[in-house]
């Protein structure tokens, strides 16, 4: 299995859990898609798009398990990112983990299953 991670707030995730399924962040909804990051891509995921955000959280979800609707496409550098294109099941979480953040105000990861 491939596993792939969403970072985002962990009050929109409460939220989501509580409808049972995630539309995605502001971010998201505007591009059409939600974004995933492998565990290769996802430091700098982190780096670029969650400095200095608080009450986060890591979720990760196995690749497959999403169907035909997750897309792999060319973004950042030419690397080929997970795209989802329909809501996503909370059910699918393999775990969700609060995140904090570094002395730079970057989110801590730790080690990611690939």
């Amino acid at each position: 299995m491939t596993r792939i991670y969403k970072i985002t707030a962990a009050a929109e995730w409460a939220e989501a859990c509580a409808q049972g399924a995630y539309a995605g962040s502001a971010v998201d909804r505007m591009d059409g898609f939600i974004h995933f990051s492998t565990a290769d891509q996802c430091h700098e995921t982190a780096r670029r798009w969650f400095a200095g955000q608080e009450g986060l959280v890591l979720i990760a979800f196995d690749a497959e398990e999403l169907g035909p609707e997750l897309r792999w496409e060319p973004s950042r550098g030419g690397d080929l990112f997970p795209h989802l294109y329909e809501p996503l099941p909370t059910a699918l979480a393999v775990s969700v983990r609060r995140l904090s953040l570094d002395g730079a105000g970057i989110p801590e990861l730790g080690p990611l299953d690939p």
